[in-house]
C-alpha cells in the first residue's frame, strides 16, 4: 500500500512557497548571502528567510506576543500544504499533525538569556516556547487540528522521519489525513555551534566537491499533506506523488561524524529500497544529504558505490541553494523531490567543479528537464548516526 501526497507546503531562502522555490531551482539562484535579520552574524552566510518574526506575523494573521521564529515559518509552510482542506469535527475522519524541529524556540530563549546578561528586564514567557513541542502544538491550534499531534527530534533526519512516522500510521489504518515535516530557524546556538566544530564554511559551500571544507546554516520549513485513499475520496484532492518507500538506521560510529565506510546510510538505502519492493536501478534521482562537509559527503559518496555499484542514478545536493536547515532539510528536500516528479526534472548541484579524490563521482550540475523521473531516492543523516532515506514514485 503506497500513501497519497496532495500537498505540499514549503519556505526557505529560496522561495516563499512552492513555485517561487520551483523557479529558484530551475534558475539555480542560491539564498545563501550574508544574514541581514539576525543580529551579530552579518558576516557570516546562510540561507536566511528575508522576514522579520513581525512580518511573518502580520502575514499569518497571528496576534500571539509569545510565538517562536521556527513556530511561524512552521505555520506558514503548513498552511500552504493545508490548502483549502480544513478539518470538520465529527465528520468520522481521523486528522493529525507530526512535525520535526532541532532548534525548537531557541531564538526565544537567547533574547531571554541576552536580556539578563544585560541587566535587563526580561520575561520568562519566552521559555516557554523553547520546547520542540510547543511548536507542534502552536501550529495544531493554529490550523485547527484536534487529533493526533507528536513531535520528532532526531537531528538533521527529524524531516524525513515525520514522514515516515505519517506514512506508517496511514498504512496501519490508525490515521487518515496527516501534516508531516520539519521547521528550523537560524539561531546564534546553531551557527556558533557549527563553527565550534569546525565544520561551518565561511564562503558559499560546495557540496560533494573536493574542495568543501564545511556547510552553511539556513532556515526552512517544509511539509507534505499525506492522505489515505478514503480520505482522498472524500477530499477530492489531486494525487502530487506517492510515498513508497522509507527506512531509519543508526550507525552508531560517533556523536557527530558518520561512518567513513558508509555503513549506517548503506543500511537505510538497502532497506528503503527493499520496502519499496523496487530494484536499485528503479531509482531515477537520488537527492543527497551532501552537506558540503569532509565527513558527510565522503560517507554518502561510499554508501552510493556500497548500494549502486558502478550505475549509481543521476544525484545532486541542493543544500547550496538552502544552506543546511537542520530538522527541515529532510522535509524541503522531501518538496523539492515531489516537484521533480511532478515536473519530470533533475535539480542541480550548484557550485561543483572537482569530484572527491576518493569516489570521483560528478553530481548533476544543471537543471534537467524533460527527464525520466519515475522513482526519487531522498536521504537525510543526522548527529549521532541517524540515518533516514525515503523514496517518491511518480503519482
Amino acid at each position: 500500500m503506497s500513501v497519497k501526497i496532495t500537498g505540499i507546503g514549503i519556505i526557505s531562502a529560496i522561495g516563499n512557497n512552492a513555485e517561487e522555490t520551483l523557479h529558484s531551482l530551475k534558475t539555480k539562484k542560491s539564498g545563501i548571502s550574508n544574514i541581514s535579520i539576525l543580529e551579530n552574524h552579518e558576516a557570516d552566510l546562510a540561507g536566511e528567510i528575508k522576514y522579520t518574526n513581525q512580518e511573518l506575523k502580520s502575514l499569518l494573521k497571528i496576534k500571539d506576543k509569545y510565538v517562536s521564529r521556527t513556530s511561524l515559518l512552521a505555520a506558514f509552510a503548513t498552511k500552504e500544504a493545508l490548502g483549502n482542506i480544513q478539518q470538520t469535527k465529527n465528520d468520522g475522519f481521523h486528522y493529525g499533525i507530526i512535525s520535526s524541529s532541532s532548534v525548537g524556540g531557541m531564538d526565544q530563549s537567547e533574547n531571554y538569556f541576552k536580556a539578563i546578561f544585560q541587566e535587563k528586564a526580561s520575561n520568562i514567557q519566552l521559555l516557554k516556547t523553547h520546547d520542540l513541542g510547543d511548536g507542534t502544538e502552536f501550529v495544531a491550534k493554529y490550523l485547527g487540528i484536534n487529533g493526533f499531534a507528536s513531535t520528532i527530534s532526531t537531528a538533521c533526519s527529524s524531516g524525513v522521519n515525520a514522514i515516515m512516522l505519517g506514512a506508517r500510521m496511514i498504512e496501519q489504518g490508525m490515521i487518515d489525513r496527516v501534516l508531516v515535516g520539519g521547521t528550523d530557524a537560524l539561531s546564534d546556538f546553531t551557527i556558533n555551534g557549527f563553527k565550534s566544530l569546525k565544520i561551518y564554511d565561511e564562503a558559499w559551500c560546495r557540496p560533494m566537491d573536493d574542495s568543501r571544507v564545511g556547510l552553511n546554516l539556513g532556515e526552512a520549513a517544509g511539509y507534505l499533506l499525506l492522505e489515505s485513499d478514503r480520505s482522498i475520496e472524500a477530499s477530492g484532492n489531486k494525487i502530487l506523488a506517492e510515498v513508497v518507500g522509507y527506512a531509519n538506521a543508526n550507525d552508531a560510529y560517533h556523536q557527530t561524524a558518520s561512518s567513513p565506510d558508509g555503513n549506517g546510510a548503506t543500511l537505510a538505502i538497502k532497506e528503503a529500497i527493499k520496502v519499496a519492493a523496487i530494484k536499485p536501478e528503479e531509482i531515477s534521482y537520488i537527492n543527497v544529504h551532501g552537506t558540503g562537509t569532509k565527513n558527510n559527503d565522503l560517507s554518502e559518496s561510499i554508501a552510493l558505490q556500497n548500494v549502486f555499484g558502478e550505475n549509481i542514478p543521476p544525484f545532486s545536493s541542493t543544500k547550496a541553494f538552502t544552506g543546511h536547515t537542520l530538522a527541515a532539510a529532510g522535509a524541503i528536500e522531501s518538496v523539492f523531490s515531489v516537484l521533480a516528479l511532478q515536473n519530470q526534472v533533475l535539480l542541480a548541484n550548484i557550485n561543483f567543479k572537482k569530484p572527491l579524490a576518493e569516489t570521483n563521482l560528478t553530481p548533476v550540475t544543471d537543471y534537467i528537464e524533460n527527464a525520466k523521473v519515475d522513482y526519487i531516492l531522498s536521504n537525510s543523516f543526522g548527529f549521532g548516526g541517524n540515518n533516514s532515506a525515503i523514496i517518491f514514485k511518480k503519482a
